[in-house]
């Protein structure tokens, strides 16, 4: 068994959605394996509402980060954290400019700080195809900070609930007997991680057309929402979540019921995980080697093509060296429906 002298950990993870999603699975079981440690989870606000279920020794804090501008409101929060929750270590599972900043601080304090390894020259190789040797998953990256500390970082994630009734939300209606529940999360943060839309489409048309499945279009805000509904109006089965005013309870209590999320590298791939949901995954400029892989996914469901170009970001953040993004564009609708029909009914 691990060993360490900390009490109060503040665990530092601020953005991107996906990202602060794959601690839980980390999260979780360190802090259920150390009951005797109070965790602090340092998020922004909007992914602080994603910490359900969570354990009795795990305290989630959500800010706005343009309330702590520059270094000096950066050193403000580190006091702030340190007076509130006597931190005694700090899991950084971040490792910029914010989170180095105010681990810092607080190591100037004496307080032991420990932060993720990005890998940053292995990241560079492999986008430069000077190797194929695969990223660390960051699953097991975030792992090794706690383990740095001395905890007892267990490996033993299932689920969010589990055990336990599923969650339930007065939007998520009831499952017939037969029916098969699709999620389809059409969209991504990089154009370099998006399926075309309008490929997108023709997947939605062939899926709907089978009687006993139920398709749920994943999405919010404006834009997406509008881009959405001329889908809706054209296929049966088929409900855009945009239109509904939803949080991450009652995503849960959705995704939870279905059979199958069809995603990019998205944060939705992640929030699939969490509930213990099977994902098809499509991957365009990234890829799984990149180590943003879900957690608890199966290799044989990622849809992917090989191509010397390929993976040309880590975030899919960067414009094609074609002009075209071909390893999206050439994926064919119908290769994709037949992995969703054979991993639903397989």
């Amino acid at each position: 068994m691990a060993r360490n002298d900390h009490n109060n950990i503040l665990v530092i993870r601020l953005s991107a959605l996906g990202d602060v999603a794959m601690t839980i699975p980390v999260l979780y079981p360190v802090c259920r394996a150390n009951p005797d440690t109070r965790f602090v989870m340092l998020t922004k606000k909007w992914p602080a509402s994603m910490f359900h279920d969570r354990p009795d020794n795990l305290s989630v804090m959500g800010i706005e980060t343009k309330e702590y501008k520059g270094i000096f409101g950066l050193i403000r929060l580190a006091r702030q954290l340190r007076r509130e929750y006597s931190i005694d270590a700090v899991a950084d599972l971040h490792n910029v400019l914010r989170s180095r900043v105010v681990g810092a601080y607080l190591n100037l304090c004496g307080i032991t700080v420990s932060r993720i390894d990005k890998e940053r020259a292995k990241r560079k190789a492999l986008i430069k195809h000077k190797t194929n040797e695969p990223v660390t998953p960051t699953h097991e990256r975030y792992r090794k900070v706690f383990m740095q500390l001395g905890f007892d970082a267990p490996d033993n994630f299932t689920r969010l609930y589990d055990g336990k009734p599923l969650p339930v939300s007065p939007i998520v209606v009831n499952k017939e007997p037969g029916q098969r529940w699709l999620a389809i999360s059409p969209f991504s943060a990089h154009e370099g991680k998006a399926y075309p839309l309008e490929l997108m489409e023709q997947v939605v048309a062939q899926l709907s057309q089978r009687e006993n499945y139920q398709i749920f279009l994943m999405g919010g805000g404006k834009a997406e929402k509008i881009a959405l509904r001329p889908i809706v109006r054209k296929y049966k089965n088929v409900i855009s979540m945009a239109e509904i005013k939803h949080g991450f309870i009652d995503e849960y209590a959705l995704l939870s019921r279905c059979d199958l999320m069809l995603t990019m590298d998205s944060a939705n791939m992640h929030l699939a995980s969490l509930v213990g949901l099977k994902a098809v995954t499509i991957w365009g400029a990234t890829a799984p080697a990149c180590g943003f892989m879900g957690y608890g996914q199966d290799d044989s469901n990622n849809i992917q093509l090989d191509m010397d170009c390929r993976p040309c970001s880590i975030y899919g953040e960067r414009d094609c060296r074609y002009g075209d993004f071909r390893c999206l564009k050439g994926i064919s609708p119908d290769w994709i429906v037949k992995r969703v029909i054979d991993a639903i009914e397989g």
